[in-house]
């Protein structure tokens, strides 16, 4: 494998060799050793390559610019190999040595580098007959753009070189088919998309705007941040904008109106900082202020963007940035940088030596033409770091170094692992291990996947089966000083781990929020809807932009965004505010309601007026009134309506089952007990004024006491038998009954048995009719021994009673259907009291002179 065109050489001069047709002329830094391990990195920010016309030879593409930051990342990876070669635990027989390469952020300088790397800069190699040796580099630290590594590894790893990037964040190149030798210690962008994602839920912003280069780092980005967001529904995107790699005005003023026309507050962007500097321009040009902006890591620590003329735009900006850590020992390191005055230029222009030029603004006079005469100085080499302010030197905030390094050791003790492999014991085939002597790439990946160390900082390393590292991310707050100076400080960290997922740790006190207010801005397409509200989305919007439709009666929501409302249980139902599910009110005939408290002290009167009346008779039954109306019967009927009245106490209060039972069957004994005896009387006037009559004494005779008793017993019996059947049958039960009011649960006794029910009044009212008939026919009979008038009185209100009471009954329901019952039962017992004992009475107490056997033998004549 090369990555150069070789020519095969067949001359007596070279009988057995190749020879590379041409070199690449690279900026690179060098050190010998028993192993080497190769290093791309940025050392110019830009380059200039010759346009391919293929008429000439091409010219070697030319790089300017120099990135101090970039180059202070190549001299942590030679100072961690420095480091580990003094150790004494690890590759203690093994000397290490580095190429590293400058790429230009250019990715075909980069790939070229790569190649390098990967064939080595020999001009001139002969071949043996056997083709063994080690390769030029065992593995890689690099690249550090994604598109990069994407294009490298899909190259190196064909022959399983080893890669470990140090900032190449694409979750594409956690595809373990396509670039199955790629490693990385810095986390992959969908765990960043992940953390931003814990950012968004954390402050309830659910509306944002997402901005990207149109590169894999911002399309990879893009993509995984609307699949995760669909996934959690956690949040939606307001717009997605692209943004343009050059100035193009037109787009990036297009951009900004979106961007101001949006209501979402927070804006999300995936680009690198110089796509950062042109978009900001034309934010600063319409003055859009008022955003939250959430920075990717390759811009959050970005000093070129922290400038007074952009921090009214930009403070208060939360990042993600690449976990910091300690490297003891880099700054004296850095500080031992020198020039290399005699550098081997097979390994390319030193690095070194353009930092030198760099920072004291020298020229070495190897490439000095011209530059004296322009009253430039010339480079000694003996100039002093220390006396020099530069950013190369400050190791506050040390992150991608911190990859870089991690990426060195992670090389370096995988290595470690594979040289303490014990023969026989081996991983590879027939349980051989790899010697030093023929180290093969492909043999490093082995360990690769199984290392697992702890840095000094306490940080663990090790890869997943992806070849991704155990991710960690700085979460990053831009402070804006009173002074105008600004600060990039970090306010928390969120990780994973393998029990607890995302964890998100932020400090709130410390972060500043760029807004009057000093809080949090609302970034939400609709306002939650309140609890007793559900969601309806808006047409053609997406799902987190919606109305809050209020929940119909009997259905609630008890959280915030709620989809649909849910249904109370059976017996509850939903409040005015439709938030929480309450019990329904219920309603029956109590005892604690003015209707309940009338009818039962009306009931209660009643009983009472019997009780008198009856004390009145008991005390009076040896007078001609009372021994002229049959006293027997007058008490068995004071005695029914007494029962009447008590057992419309049934009927009050709050049903159960015995109640149920017991009101219906107690009503209807009661009331045919009264009627019978009224009937019986009825019968007995009748025989009374027949027996009056020559020939009519056998009347009595065949109708007297016994059998007067034994005919209102045998008519109550029948009814009775009634009651029984009906309940043993289809008895009446309490039954909760919501079919008329949705909202509150009336309380009535279902009858059970319609028929049974009927068959009870329907015999009570056969009674009443006969006995109205019977006193009808005999109204016109003499007065003294008359009480069929009275009867005939009583038994119309009777009748009239219950004919309305059907009616009003079928139509009533609940508490109503039980009012009325009891008050026909009041009505009527009232009217036969005060109708049949009124008159009677009224002799006995007020017209004593009336209550002799000579007054009503006299009243007849």
């Amino acid at each position: 494998m090369t990555g150069h065109i070789a020519l095969s050489l067949s001359s007596s001069l070279f009988p057995s060799s190749c020879q590379l047709q041409r070199q690449f002329h690279l900026n690179g830094m060098h050190k010998s050793g028993d192993v080497i391990l190769g290093g791309l990195f940025q050392v110019h920010f830009f380059s200039s390559v010759a346009d391919l016309s293929f008429t000439s030879q091409p010219q070697q593409p030319t790089c300017h610019g120099f990135y101090e930051l970039g180059f202070r990342h190549a001299q942590t990876m030679a100072f961690a190999i420095d480091e580990i070669n003094r150790s004494s635990n690890l590759l203690p027989n093994v000397t290490l040595g580095y190429t590293l390469y400058d790429n230009c952020i250019n990715l075909g300088i980069g790939f070229r580098a790569a190649l390098s790397l990967a064939s080595g800069q020999e001009e001139h190699f002969i071949l043996d007959d056997t083709c063994v040796g080690t390769t030029p580099v065992l593995g890689i630290v690099g690249d550090s753009p994604s598109a990069h590594s994407i294009a490298i590894s899909s190259t190196l790893g064909l022959y399983r070189v080893p890669m470990v990037s140090y900032f190449s964040t694409c979750s594409c190149l956690s595809n373990r088919q396509k670039y199955p030798a790629f490693f990385r210690t810095i986390p992959s962008d969908a765990f960043q998309v992940r953390a931003m994602i814990q950012i968004l839920k954390h402050f309830g912003w659910t509306w944002a705007g997402l901005l990207i280069t149109d590169d894999d780092y911002g399309l990879h980005a893009a993509r995984s941040l609307q699949s995760e967001l669909s996934l959690s529904g956690e949040g939606c995107l307001a717009y997605f904008e692209v943004l343009p790699w050059d100035k193009d005005k037109d787009e990036l003023r297009r951009i900004v109106n979106v961007m101001k026309k949006s209501t979402a507050r927070v804006v999300i962007v995936f680009a690198h900082e110089s796509v950062m500097i042109n978009l900001m321009e034309e934010v600063v040009r319409q003055n859009v202020t008022g955003l939250q902006w959430m920075a990717s890591e390759a811009w959050t620590a970005a000093a070129v963007l922290q400038t007074p003329h952009l921090m009214p735009y930009l403070g208060g900006t939360l990042g993600i940035a690449i976990r910091h850590g300690e490297i003891p020992g880099l700054m004296e390191f850095l500080l031992k940088t020198r020039p290399t005055l005699h550098y081997n230029n097979s390994y390319g222009n030193s690095m070194v030596n353009q930092f030198w030029e760099f920072i004291f603004q020298c020229r070495f006079s190897q490439a000095s033409a011209g530059w004296v005469e322009q009253g430039g100085q010339l480079c000694t080499g003996q100039e002093d770091l220390e006396n020099v302010d530069t950013e190369f030197l400050d190791i506050s905030s040390l992150r991608p170094e911190y990859n870089v390094y991690k990426a060195v050791y992670a090389l370096a003790h995988s290595l470690d692992d594979m040289l303490r492999c014990k023969p026989g014991r081996g991983p590879f085939t027939g349980d051989s291990c790899a010697t030093l002597q023929s180290l093969e790439p492909w043999q490093l990946v082995y360990y690769l996947e199984r290392v697992n160390f702890s840095t000094s900082f306490g940080d663990q390393v090790s890869f997943d089966e992806n070849g991704d590292v155990v991710p960690i991310y700085d979460v990053m707050n831009w402070l804006w000083l009173p002074d105008g100076s600004t600060e990039v400080h970090n306010v928390g960290e969120i990780k994973r781990s393998a029990f607890r997922g995302e964890e998100l740790i932020l400090d709130e006190d410390k972060i500043f929020w760029n807004f009057e207010s000093k809080k949090p801005p609302r970034s939400v397409c609709s306002e939650s809807c309140p609890p007793g509200t559900h969601m309806v989305r808006r047409k053609g919007e997406p799902k987190c932009c919606f109305d809050c439709i209020p929940c119909s009666e009997g259905k609630t929501t008890n959280k915030s965004n709620s989809f649909e409302c849910t249904s109370c249980p059976d017996d509850f139902w939903s409040n005015p505010e439709r938030d929480h599910c309450v019990p329904k009110k219920t309603e029956f005939l109590s005892y604690h309601d003015p209707l309940g408290i009338c009818l039962a002290a009306t009931s209660l009167l009643g009983t009472f007026i019997c009780a008198v009346v009856l004390g009145i008779f008991f005390y009076h039954r040896r007078t001609p009134i009372i021994r002229a109306n049959n006293s027997e019967l007058s008490f068995q009927l004071l005695l029914s309506l007494k029962l009447c009245f008590l057992c419309s106490l049934l009927f009050i209060g709050r049903p159960r089952m015995w109640t149920c039972q017991l009101r219906q069957a107690a009503f209807g004994i009661s009331f045919v007990l009264c009627v019978s005896c009224i009937l019986v009387k009825t019968m007995v006037v009748l025989a009374v004024f027949k027996a009056s009559k020559p020939g009519g004494g056998t009347s009595l005779k065949w109708f007297g006491v016994t059998q007067q008793r034994g005919t209102v017993l045998v008519l109550t019996s029948i009814q009775a038998a009634i009651c029984t059947t009906w309940l043993v049958s289809s008895s009446p039960f309490p039954h909760k009954n919501s079919q008329y009011h949705n909202d509150k649960i009336i309380f009535e006794c279902a009858v059970g048995s319609t028929v049974g029910f009927a068959v009870l009044l329907g015999y009570i009212g056969v009674l009443a009719f006969l006995s109205f008939l019977i006193a009808f026919l005999v109204r016109n009979l003499p007065d003294s021994f008359n009480e069929a008038k009275l009867i005939t009185f009583s038994m119309l209100i009777f009748c009239a009673v219950w004919v309305a009471f059907v009616p009003v009954y079928i139509s009533s329901t609940g508490n109503r259907a039980d009012a009325v019952e009891v008050f026909a039962i009041l009505a009527s017992s009232f009217g036969l009291l005060f109708t049949l004992f009124g008159p009677k009475c009224y002799l006995i107490l007020m017209r004593p002179e009336m209550n002799t056997k000579k007054a009503i033998m006299g009243r007849g004549k």
